[in-house]
């Protein structure tokens, strides 16, 4: 994901439950912790222009301009807890969706304006 805007990005995210910094890099990146995945935000005014090199090896220039998005799997009997702990932080639901499957989605923006989406793990059972 991408923000120019990375103190408001860490502040964002840190209170979202289940999300822990991994590391960051002042107005480079971002790495969240989400259980077993990980979460990377960049500041595309730097990685798309900055050449980096680990160990002497190029990391490509990357970067994108826009609302990106990410979905994050959450048990079933978790959803309502989101609905109140976004009511609580006074983050707008932007959308709650009921897909044919009996999951729902619920999707919410962060400070950069990248669509995030809770959603059922039923959704993903083909």
């Amino acid at each position: 994901m991408y923000a120019k805007d990375l103190n408001a990005a860490r502040e964002f995210y840190m209170r979202l439950p289940g999300v822990e910094l991994a590391g960051e890099e002042p107005e480079r990146h971002l790495f969240f912790r989400v259980g077993n995945a990980m979460l990377l935000i960049f500041n595309p005014a730097h990685t798309s222009s900055e050449q980096t090199e680990v160990n002497g090896d190029i990391i490509p220039l990357h970067g994108a301009e826009g609302a990106g998005h990410i979905a994050f799997s959450v048990k079933n009997k978790e959803i309502s807890n989101w609905k109140e702990f976004f009511a609580e932080q006074e983050t707008p639901i932007e959308s709650e969706v009921t897909w044919p499957n009996g999951a729902v989605s619920i999707y919410f923006r962060d400070p950069a304006g990248n669509s995030l989406e809770i959603v059922s793990p039923k959704f993903w059972n083909f």
